[in-house]
């Protein structure tokens, strides 16, 4: 069980920073440091982003589960 909720963790983790990547940057941040603060005038659908947005919640809350899980168990058995 510790198993299936580590191996769940590293996905969950993986894939919340290949979700929060994707996000376009707002500005002001480190996002502009690096070539993100250039405007395009193609830019992404709103819901797109409002549809990235629910995954990356989704994927955290899982994220976050997965970690309370792990801790309780691991409470619990010793």
């Amino acid at each position: 069980m510790v198993l299936g909720f580590s191996i769940a963790l590293i996905v969950f983790s993986l894939l919340l920073m290949l979700l929060v990547l994707m996000h376009k940057g707002k500005g002001g941040g480190l996002s502009d440091m690096f070539g993100g603060g250039m405007q395009s005038s193609v830019g992404g659908s709103s819901v797109a982003e409002r549809n990235l947005d629910r995954i990356t919640v989704f994927v955290a809350i899982m994220w976050v589960a997965c970690i309370v899980a792990l801790g309780l168990i691991i409470k619990l058995k010793g």
